[in-house]
């Protein structure tokens, strides 16, 4: 957690007092703004009295006032530094120093990290890396106990596993600021006792319990929130996000998913008013996209976009996400309250002209100006990719007799069971021209067969796909029709210690090498946006995509087994809502 300056100083209150009554000088004066109220909605002008890290005073224009240091805000909108309310720095796949680098300039002052990307691939090693690399960031970064590794126990198996002693061990640390989304639904409604002791464990802690509660709803949904999960980000729906706030859970309204936006801002808007338990939130942000776009700042942009009003927009990503995480000191520019301020000339660009961090600035017009600090990676998070060599016949799936009806995986991101008589071939399953392969090898040393499946109405493919990004247990995943291909970006990405990969007919295409913990590079934002953004078109060339559910983005979510319907893992074909586990996708042999 960034060391935030200490408010309750008796000497600097003492100060404050002082100067709001022009008794001694401000130590800095934002003149010449337009404040924008997040308790009225109003806007007025003012200048902005700071002392240290503290606002001393909000008040008209005067001319009586004195300080050390003026800022003229040249008539910009004053607004209190954004938050972030849950967000995964690995997605965006660089070191936490530059996803700060790249978001503080864009107005967000702080961030709720869960780590458990970090915690997946290494263990309570990955959620001690998250500490160490935040503690002395200008970001204010308040890091989660990661309350699912693996996200589906029995299902899946990763390179962690925190059961309720571990959780609650976190938890019991200062720097730990609640338990990160509870993914593990289904058994947390059934009774499971490992996620039940988990969910006991954040509830004892006092802290925040945040949710993931994609596909509940009625008397599920309600038994959920009754386990004392506080939040959820996971809306599929305007009838979802209003299901949510009834059920009295916290929205962490997220723009990863932007076909949603529309009816979830016009939800927004029909009720007439911002209920005080929304929130806005990033959740994963792929690296070009936030070296190009940014991050909650344009989660800003397309909810006003889509009609919601400026007002009610900063009021969920400032005021609101103070009080659900219990920060009366954030959220507000008002006497007492943080000196977190951000000066915005054109409310629906959010553009950031100056931006100011426990009343210090740290970036101006886009360039950041505050000192980060370097970030010591330990070697565990660089060993994470243990796997041998595979070959194309590890794509390949043997099978006995003429013909062999097998279990499919139907539809990305919301796939379901279906089955296929399939026809066999010197041993091996034949695939059909309108189905793909999707591969899952364990890559943390344990010795279990390649699981292959076969994928239906995923497009047309003319490559392959390796990643290691692949949530939640981030195994090595690989996507493609021919196996030799499949195996080519397969060992690439193993040799690079992890990453992703483009092949197609007996080249590598593209490649983005991520070495810590297989998610994360140690350059700098805009070199890995640029790799990034090669492979991304790499695989438009190769792929017909079909939005809003065949997209890039749906490859590594494919392997999400804690949500509903069938997924595939190192454990087979599996669905957590049903119970059911196939080590193979072969049902029944037979001859003709």
């Amino acid at each position: 957690m960034a060391r935030d300056g200490n408010l309750n100083d008796p000497a600097l209150r003492a100060r404050a007092v002082e100067a709001a009554q022009g008794k001694c000088p401000f130590d800095l004066l934002i003149e010449n703004v337009h404040v924008l109220d997040m308790v009225t909605g109003r806007e007025r002008r003012a200048d902005i009295g700071i002392v240290g890290p503290l606002i001393g005073s909000v008040l008209p224009p005067s001319a009586e006032l004195d300080a050390v240091t003026r800022i003229d805000g040249e008539g910009a909108f004053a607004v209190p530094g954004l938050i972030d309310t849950h967000m995964h720095i690995e997605s965006s796949m660089v070191t936490p120093a530059e996803y700060a680098a790249a978001v503080l300039p864009r107005g967000v002052t702080t961030a709720v990290w869960d780590p458990h990307e970090f915690a997946n691939a290494c263990g309570v090693s990955g959620v001690e890396f998250a500490i160490q690399a935040t503690g002395d960031l200008p970001l204010r970064v308040l890091t989660l106990a990661p309350t699912c590794v693996p996200s589906a126990p029995g299902y899946e198996s990763c390179g962690g596993d925190f059961g309720p002693e571990t959780v609650a061990r976190l938890l019991k640390r200062p720097d730990i600021s609640g338990a990160a989304e509870l993914m593990t639904m289904q058994p947390l409604l059934n009774g499971d006792p490992r996620v039940a002791g988990i969910a006991n464990a954040a509830v004892a802690s006092g802290k925040l319990v945040c949710g993931h509660a994609r596909g509940l709803s009625g008397g599920n949904l309600a038994a959920y929130a009754a386990a004392g999960v506080e939040s959820d980000h996971e809306l599929t729906s305007a009838a979802d996000l209003l299901a949510r706030l009834e059920a009295g859970m916290t929205v962490e309204l997220r723009g990863s998913h932007e076909h949603l936006l529309p009816e979830l801002a016009q939800a927004l808007v029909s009720l007439g008013h911002m209920p005080q338990t929304v929130t806005l939130c990033t959740d994963d942000v792929f690296p070009d996209d936030l070296y190009a776009h940014g991050g909650l700042d344009r989660v800003l942009r397309l909810l006003m976009a889509h009609g919601l009003p400026a007002a009610l927009a900063y009021r969920a990503a400032t005021l609101n996400a103070a009080g659900r995480l219990g920060r009366a000191d954030l959220g507000l520019l008002a006497p007492g309250r943080r000196a977190d301020v951000v000066l915005i000339p054109d409310l629906r660009e959010v553009s950031a002209k100056l931006v100011l961090a426990d009343g210090k600035p740290v970036a101006q017009s886009g360039t950041l100006e505050a000192a980060m600090p370097t970030t010591r990676v330990p070697q565990e998070m660089n060993d994470t990719v243990r796997l041998p060599e595979l070959a194309a016949s590890d794509f390949e799936i043997a099978a006995e007799g003429s013909r062999a009806t097998i279990a499919t995986l139907s539809k990305p991101r919301f796939p379901v069971w279906s089955r296929r008589d399939v026809a066999v071939t010197g041993g091996r399953l034949e695939l059909p021209d309108d189905m793909l392969r999707m591969a899952v090898a364990n890559r943390y040393g344990r010795a279990t067969p390649v699981r292959v499946a076969f994928l239906e109405n995923w497009g047309t493919w003319r490559g392959a796909f390796a990643s290691t990004v692949s949530h939640d247990s981030h195994n090595l995943t690989v996507f493609g029709r021919n196996p030799s291909d499949m195996a080519l970006a397969a060992n690439a990405v193993r040799a690079a210690g992890g990453g992703l990969a483009v092949a197609s007919e007996g080249r590598v295409m593209a490649q983005l090498e991520l070495p810590i913990a297989g998610l994360v590079s140690d350059r700098p934002l805009e070199e890995v946006a640029d790799i990034f953004s090669e492979l991304r078109q790499a695989l438009d060339a190769l792929i017909d995509w079909e939005p809003p559910y065949l997209v890039f983005k749906a490859l590594f979510g494919a392997s999400l087994v804690c949500n509903a319907g069938p997924r595939l893992s190192d454990v087979g074909l599996v669905d957590v809502f049903e119970g059911r586990i196939l080590e193979s996708c072969i049902i029944d042999s037979h001859d003709t």
